[in-house]
């Protein structure tokens, strides 16, 4: 192989990288005309359009790669210098992170996660902690000297959007009032007010993004939500002086965000400082740059691995019929691998279960379903695993898990965010958070169903509760199309006999579900019972379900917030 080879293979591969993220920023650059339209089902269909551009593009260049090398590739010199060549010319690249994570891509596609060497991959960034200068300003400043009411005029006026506000110096009172009574610890306002010049976009709303500085070393995050009115106006919804409230605005169970970074680590360091609790892997993907967020989870993984010595177990709660789950006690993921063989009910393959999980990923998830990121060939040091979760693994899945004397392979795993299993939760919560609780888990069917998700298995075990008490669902294999299903009312019975029979006298189909059984295998738990019936007794009406289906069919998605309704402005005055 001669240099000029090396130089090629690496100059095609990042050209591949060029492609995919122009027509990746393409995407993003529309969500303006969506959001400013209300073309709500384009803004979905935008968000499954994008997220299949990385691995598209990542085939392209596989087979050019392929078609130009034949079998000569599999030379480990020539890999190296491939490698290297490719590293020069991210040099002065403003995208190098995306596109180490790509190079790694295409090498894993070409061996198909065979001869995974981690001196031929882009394992840790060839540019640790370089920022690329972003093309144009990455922010606005907005002295306070005049005030803050000009200021917020200002910041405003500067926004892209085309459309009229419905009431403008109605939203800057308000935003005045919000933002001085969360000022109150400081004594004075900030003397600068720092704001993301492009907006963050997500299903029906746009969102501005920055800080109030108070100096170098004291600043607190600003968010303001924009929605439009029925007349197509534009107002303020709320403003989120919160870290916590922000970090919920990015959290790990919602759709990623459109907004056009051309230099997304720029725009990833500038949020860090904003959610310092937010890793870089969550960040990446919050965005929308999740293969990334990927590369930067495992990242954060072997960090984690060299800085604690405690052993890998099963995950606490119940035992899935489908996945087997474990996790590290000193380490917030869990790892779930799809079993061998499933319980005799679940007549699902395991090609059903992966096309599942997909579906979540490109799906608008509301707030209420876990994100995942997928891996092959994961491996593990053989110490840091128990003698029971090995012997667990090794029952339920021999045909992936392979056993060395020094390490552990998985051909393949999820990484999800670890949370509390809700069964366990409400066991040991007090009053005020099993009433909390029990309404979470009523309102994450509800948000599921109105975004055309059935979960399927509704049992407390499938659901988690988050740091933020928000309860998020995890165990994806049964989820369906709320369209497809078909929500019927069990018909009286015949005779007396009929109730007392083994088999129901009424017909099941495979789609078919009876909202009033839900109460049986729901709703053991007295106090519960209460709490649901109170709260969510609406679930157990098959007419409430059709209705959602009819929204559905309609067009119609329903507003869902993610901020309490408590941060929210004034609603009554937004109808016009």
């Amino acid at each position: 192989m001669t240099a000029a080879m090396e130089q090629l293979v690496a100059h095609t591969i990042l050209q591949g990288f060029d492609a995919m993220y122009g027509r990746f920023l393409d995407v993003t650059a529309g969500a303006q005309e969506r959001f400013e339209s209300q073309n709500w089902p384009a803004v979905q269909q935008a968000l499954k359009t994008r997220i299949k551009f990385y691995d598209h593009h990542v085939g392209l260049v596989t087979s050019q790669i392929t078609i130009m090398l034949g079998k000569r590739y599999a030379n480990h010199t020539f890999l190296m210098a491939v490698k290297n060549a490719y590293k020069d010319l991210l040099l002065d690249y403003p995208r190098y992170d995306i596109a180490e994570s790509f190079f790694n891509s295409v090498y894993c596609r070409i061996f198909e996660h065979r001869n995974i060497k981690r001196d031929k991959l882009f394992v840790h960034s060839s540019q640790e902690g370089r920022i690329p200068i972003y093309p144009t300003n990455l922010s606005r400043l907005y002295n306070t000297g005049a005030g803050l009411d000009p200021l917020l005029g200002r910041i405003l006026d500067d926004t892209p959007f085309s459309l009229e506000w419905q009431d403008k110096q109605r939203d800057i009172q308000l935003l005045s009032e919000r933002i001085s009574h969360h000022l109150n610890q400081f004594g004075n306002p900030p003397p600068v007010i720092e704001m993301i010049r492009e907006p963050f976009f997500r299903n029906k709303a746009a969102y501005l993004v920055g800080r109030l500085r108070f100096d170098d070393d004291h600043h607190l995050p600003i968010v303001l939500p924009i929605l439009t009115t029925s007349e197509n106006k534009l107002y303020v919804d709320a403003c989120l002086v919160d870290v916590d409230a922000v970090s919920i605005l990015f959290g790990f169970a919602r759709s990623y965000f459109m907004v056009y970074a051309p230099a997304p680590a720029a725009l990833v360091h500038f949020l860090s400082e904003l959610m310092p609790n937010k890793t870089k892997a969550e960040l990446y993907t919050a965005i929308g740059c999740q293969k990334h967020g990927k590369t930067e989870l495992y990242r954060e993984f072997l960090h984690h691995i060299e800085h604690s010595d405690d052993q890998f177990v099963l995950a606490p709660g119940i035992k899935g019929m489908v996945m087997s789950v474990f996790t590290l006690p000193s380490y917030g993921f869990v790892f779930k691998i799809i079993k061998d063989k499933f319980a005799p009910q679940k007549e699902i393959s395991h090609a059903v279960v992966k096309e599942k999980y997909r579906l979540v990923k490109e799906h608008d998830r509301v707030g209420r379903m876990a994100d995942t990121q997928e891996y092959r060939n994961f491996s593990f040091d053989r110490h840091r695993f128990s003698d029971e979760l090995l012997e667990e693994l090794l029952k339920v899945a021999p045909s992936i898990v392979k056993v060395t004397e020094k390490q552990i392979l998985i051909k393949h795993l999820y990484i999800e965010r670890r949370m509390i299993p809700f069964n366990l939760y409400i066991e040991q919560a007090n009053d005020e958070d099993l009433r909390h609780a029990v309404d979470e888990y009523g309102k994450a069917i509800k948000q599921l169903a109105a975004a055309n998700i059935f979960p399927g298995d509704m049992l407390f075990k499938n659901f988690g509760v988050t740091r933020h008490k928000r309860v998020v669902f995890y165990d994806y294999d049964e989820i369906s199309y709320m369209t497809e299903m078909n929500f019927r009312q069990i018909p009286p019975p015949r005779y007396p006999e009929d109730e007392m029979a083994a088999e129901p006298w009424y017909s099941v189909g495979i789609n078919d579900v009876f909202p009033e059984e839900f109460r049986t295998f729901l709703l053991i738990n007295p106090k519960v019972r209460q709490l649901f019936n109170e709260l969510h007794s609406d679930l157990f009406d098959p007419h409430y379900w059709q209705q959602l289906q009819r929204n559905i069919e309609e067009g119609q998605f329903e507003d869902v917030f993610p901020y309490s309704s408590h941060q929210r402005f004034t609603v009554g005055q937004r109808v016009g």
